[in-house]
């Protein structure tokens, strides 16, 4: 008497290859199911390689409580629930059982040693393939089609009809590396509500003047804080041609970006010297500066640059009064008049709402496909919160798809 053949594993498809999607299918594929990721670029992870150029900061190192803060507020308590399942120490570890160490740097936020993102990509294409992974490329999701999904290939059309979905296709932020939101169509036609997109993580037009922008723009101001509704921030800005971005304005760009929506402008003020009171300050201009000019004196005085001095002058003529002067360090206010758009931003707040998923990430109006990512409506500064948001939905979903099928 021969035993019946069993049957084959649950298959499952994971609809893009970012971070959100490759954890998922490495959970999935860890827990014994047959997965095949879909991707409709010609390679993986372009936006995460993108992202790890100037440094990967994997998570942040702060306590829960601030970290959670650091999320808009409709979307904190799921947000909560997500780094449950997968906390920064988490993601953390997992990046050192791939092999690739990591530091804490002097801000808190954490890196592999390595830096950049492509060592740890290599690293963990290798074990999802040691799952038994199956990775498609230049596999684009056009929606379903009779019940299927279908895909664009270079063969052309393809059906397939797993036992569950992962859509992980990333926002609307830096279309030309795979986040174009071409999906929007497909999901609203399945019965899902998708919040219009909006620019996060991005710059603001500040009106300098000509030879402020010829002179300084690609200029960093570091050690500076940044204040708006009551808000303030400490970091480094980064002077553009079109006005001011980089981590700090970053930080405060979801409040920002509501506020010149809303007026047609916003107020940034930034405090040069956060570490010193203004009387401390007024104190050390009211030193005689015998021949040396005012720009000079500041840069002697208070340990200004060239383009922290400038930045004074472009609100006007320098006071001469120390008190005056040290009102303006401590308190200089640019007028914002514009975001930069979807093309230019990190990142993107809108997408499918969080009421249309469950806790599992599954979507509502459409049993066993479940969101990941981006591509839901959260929003979070740099600094390792998007990347570890991302990373914890992947899991949230993959247990939400393992769970599900038990039940079937």
């Amino acid at each position: 008497m021969t035993d019946a053949p069993s049957s084959p594993p649950p298959a499952v498809a994971v609809i893009g290859a970012g971070p959100a999607g490759l954890m998922a299918a490495e959970r999935l594929a860890s827990a014994g199911l047959r997965v095949t990721v879909h991707e409709r670029m010609p390679s993986v992870a372009r936006k995460f390689l993108m992202a790890g150029r100037g440094g990967l900061n994997l998570t942040h190192s702060e306590a829960l409580e601030p970290f959670l803060n650091r999320y808009d507020a409709p979307a904190r308590a799921r947000i909560s629930g997500w780094l449950d399942a997968f906390s920064p120490a988490d993601l953390t570890a997992w990046a050192e059982g791939l092999g690739q160490a990591t530091f804490v740097g002097s801000s808190g936020r954490v890196f592999p040693n390595a830096m950049k993102a492509s060592p740890l990509l290599r690293v963990w294409l290798a074990r999802l393939e040691g799952l038994g992974v199956e990775i498609r490329v230049r596999s684009r999701w056009t929606g379903w089609k009779d019940g299927a999904l279908s895909f664009d290939t270079p063969e052309g059309e393809r059906l397939a009809r797993p036992d569950a979905v992962v859509l992980a296709l990333g926002g609307a932020s830096w279309a030309k590396l795979g986040s174009d939101a071409a999906w929007v169509p497909a999901l609203q036609e399945a019965g899902a509500v998708v919040a219009p997109f909006r620019p996060a993580n991005a710059g603001f037009d500040v009106a300098w003047t000509p030879l402020f922008r010829e002179r300084f723009a690609g200029q960093p101001v570091k050690g500076v804080a940044l204040s708006h509704g009551g808000r303030t921030v400490r970091g480094e800005a980064m002077i553009a041609a079109y006005g001011v971005e980089g981590g700090a304005v970053y930080a405060l760009s979801a409040d920002l970006r509501d506020a010149v929506a809303r007026d047609g402008a916003a107020e940034l003020t930034l405090d040069l010297r956060p570490d010193q009171s203004r009387e401390a300050l007024t104190r050390r201009l009211s030193k005689l500066r015998g021949k040396d000019s005012l720009s000079n004196w500041l840069r002697k005085a208070v340990h200004l640059d060239a383009q922290a001095v400038a930045l004074l002058r472009e609100a006007g003529p320098l006071p001469i009064q120390p008190d005056a002067l040290a009102a303006r360090l401590k308190g200089l206010r640019l007028t914002l008049t514009g975001v930069q758009g979807l093309a230019r931003a990190i990142s993107s707040a809108g997408g499918v709402t969080l009421d249309a998923v469950d806790d599992h990430l599954m979507l509502k109006a459409r049993p066993g496909v479940f969101i990941a990512g981006e591509m839901l409506d959260w929003e979070a500064p740099t600094g390792g919160y998007l990347l570890q948001a991302s990373f914890a939905s992947g899991v949230v979903a993959a247990n939400g798809v393992l769970d599900w099928l038990k039940t079937r």
